[in-house]
């Protein structure tokens, strides 16, 4: 394996994060199993030098010694004498979750009014993502006077420029069952505490109460969970196989946003579809509300 292994190494791929594990000891993980796969190949063969060895001189009765010219091979750099090929491997981690994202439940029994339905509900989010994408338009640095950023604007095809708060771009309820719903949320920049508090300021334009139970990140870029290794799945060749699988993604997505124009985030409307493409992250939200 070698060197050509960990040339195979260097790219991009996804993992999912079990509930109740932090993301640090998922790379921890991550990199042991990487390093283990890389020392257990095969060593490449040793280096030949030549020794003068002690022997019987061959045809001699009187069994004379004599110097022969023999080529062993040199033992410094055996892993046996100076250890593992590879002890050190970085691994860099994109958007993280928290200990709690991705399927940490926390049961919460509370107590559903009647005056929260999911028309109600839906007004609520509409009017989220409208005062998002305002936000979004400003943070672009756009000037919408020109016809480029006024036809950016329409097709939904802007982004922030620099670093800004947490923006959404699109968000849905996909299922509402009193007390709980389930929203599906297109963000950018969000941290796991910031969505949680959303849940609960929707809770209170509703003139109730609301707490997420559960936060699931089901995209991240063009990332999605088809793509996530499992833990069973967090070892070299897989490793491997899943960065040669993304390379071409990879490509593409550079090659649109060095692209004038391009390389930004599509803004679905209320009634739109969810654009799988872009660079933002999306989620789910198990919530539950309660007076």
């Amino acid at each position: 394996m070698g060197s050509a292994g960990l040339a195979r190494l260097h790219g991009l791929f996804a993992a999912y994060k079990p509930p109740g594990l932090k993301w640090k000891h998922l790379r921890d993980t991550v990199e042991l199993q990487l390093l283990k796969g890389l020392n257990a190949g095969k060593p490449p063969a040793s280096e030949q030098r030549v020794r003068f060895l002690l022997g019987p001189m061959e045809g001699s009765e009187e069994k004379e010694l004599t110097l022969t010219a023999t080529s062993v091979p040199t033992l410094t750099d055996h892993p046996l004498v100076c250890g593992p090929a590879f002890t050190s491997l970085k691994v860099g981690v994109g958007h993280r979750l928290d200990a709690q994202a991705s399927g940490v439940l926390a049961d919460h029994p509370l107590a559903f009014l009647d005056h929260v339905t999911r028309e109600k509900l839906e007004r609520i989010l509409a009017l989220i993502q409208g005062s998002h994408q305002k936000a979004l338009v400003m943070y672009s640095n756009l000037d919408l006077q020109t016809q480029e950023a006024y036809e950016m604007a329409v097709r939904g095809l802007i982004r922030p420029m620099n670093k800004s708060p947490m923006l959404i771009t699109g968000i849905r309820c996909l299922h509402f069952a009193p007390p709980e719903f389930l929203l599906e949320v297109q963000c950018m920049h969000e941290t796991q505490k910031q969505l949680r508090r959303l849940v609960h300021e929707i809770g209170l334009e509703l003139k109730t109460t609301a707490v997420c139970s559960q936060v699931r990140r089901t995209r991240d870029g063009f990332f999605t969970l088809d793509d996530a290794l499992l833990r069973t799945q967090w070892d070299l060749h897989s490793i491997q196989d899943a960065i040669q699988a993304a390379a071409p993604r990879v490509a593409t997505e550079l090659e649109r946003s060095l692209r004038p124009g391009l390389g930004t985030q599509q803004l679905p409307g209320p009634d739109q579809p969810q654009d799988s493409k872009g660079p933002s992250s999306a989620l789910l939200l198990e919530s539950c509300a309660g007076h």
